[in-house]
C-alpha cells in the first residue's frame, strides 16, 4: 500500500504518502494517489489532508524504476505514471474541499508539484526545495510548469526549474511557495487542525473561491468580475449562504455543515 486514504468523523480525508524511502512515485504509487483523489471525490470529503510518512514527504520519482524500464517502452510507462499522477490532480483541483499538504524533509519534483498545488501548504522548519528534472535531463511534470509561477512568479520559476537550487522553508514562505512554516513536532497537529477548520467551514463557497483563484490569471478583468458576480449570486441563494447571514444576524456561530435551511446547494461553477 504506497498511499493510504481515511475520512475521518469532520469529513477531512487523510491521504498519506506512505512508500517509504523518501516517498519516491512509481507507477503504483500515482495510481494510488489516483485512487486516493476519487475516494475524496466520492466520499465528498470537505477537505482533504495530505502528508508523507516518514523523514521525507516526496523526493519526486522513482528513477530506480525508470533506469530499468526498457528504452523502447520508457516513454509509455512515463505516459502511464504521469497521466495517473495528473489525473488525481485534475481531481484534487476540482473538489470544492480545499486541499491541506504538510511536508517535511527533501520534496523534490512531483513533490513539489503536489506542495504547489495546495490551498494552504504547511512546511516543518527542516524542509528543502528542489525542481531537481532538468538536473537528470528530465522537464518538469505534476503541474509545477503551471503552479509555480503562479505562486512565486515567472522568473522566480525560472530559476528554481533551471539551476534546480534548493531552497530552505523559509525561503519557500518568503516566495509563496508555503503559507504557514513550523517546528517539525508541531506539523501534523497544525496541519490536521487547519484542515478541520476548513472542514466545517461553507464547502461550496471554497470551491467557487479555488476556480476563481485559478481561473484570475487567464480571464480578462471583464469575464472576472462576471464570474465572481455569477459565483455570488449563486452563494447568496444556496444553503450556506443563507445560513452564513442568518448567523450574522442572530450573532451565533454558522452550522456550514447541516444548514437548517436544507442542502448544501449547488454553487456551480462561476468561469
Amino acid at each position: 500500500m504506497r498511499v493510504t486514504t481515511e475520512v475521518d468523523g469532520d469529513a477531512v480525508a487523510h491521504v498519506e504518502l506512505c512508500r517509504g524511502d523518501g516517498n519516491a512515485i512509481d507507477l503504483a504509487m500515482a495510481r494510488g494517489l489516483l485512487d486516493a483523489a476519487r475516494s475524496c471525490e466520492t466520499a465528498r470529503a470537505r477537505a482533504v489532508l495530505l502528508t508523507g510518512r516518514g523523514r521525507s514527504f516526496c523526493v519526486g520519482g522513482d528513477l530506480r524504476e525508470f533506469a530499468a524500464v526498457p528504452g523502447n517502452r520508457l516513454a509509455g510507462h512515463l505516459t502511464d505514471v504521469t497521466d495517473a499522477l495528473h489525473g488525481a490532480l485534475r481531481i484534487l483541483a476540482g473538489l470544492d474541499a480545499p486541499l491541506v499538504v504538510a511536508v517535511q524533509g527533501a520534496v523534490a519534483g512531483a513533490g513539489l508539484g503536489l506542495t504547489a498545488a495546495a490551498d494552504l501548504a504547511f512546511a516543518a522548519s527542516d524542509a528543502g526545495f528542489t525542481a531537481a528534472y532538468t538536473g537528470i535531463g528530465y522537464s518538469p511534470d505534476a503541474g509545477v510548469t503551471w503552479s509555480l509561477p503562479r505562486l512565486v512568479g515567472p522568473g522566480r520559476a525560472r530559476d528554481l526549474l533551471l539551476t534546480n537550487r534548493r531552497i530552505t522553508a523559509a525561503e519557500a514562505l518568503a516566495m509563496g511557495l508555503v503559507a504557514r512554516v513550523v517546528a517539525p513536532e508541531r506539523l501534523a497537529a497544525q496541519a490536521a487542525a487547519a484542515a478541520r477548520t476548513l472542514a466545517h467551514g461553507a464547502t461550496g463557497a471554497y470551491g467557487v473561491t479555488r476556480r476563481l483563484v485559478s481561473g484570475a490569471l487567464s480571464a480578462s478583468f471583464d469575464e472576472h468580475l462576471d464570474a465572481e458576480a455569477r459565483g455570488l449570486a449563486a452563494a447568496a441563494v444556496s444553503a450556506e449562504g443563507r445560513e452564513g447571514v442568518s448567523a450574522f444576524v442572530a450573532k451565533r456561530r454558522p452550522d456550514f455543515v447541516h444548514p437548517p435551511f436544507g442542502g448544501h446547494g449547488d454553487h456551480g461553477d462561476p468561469s
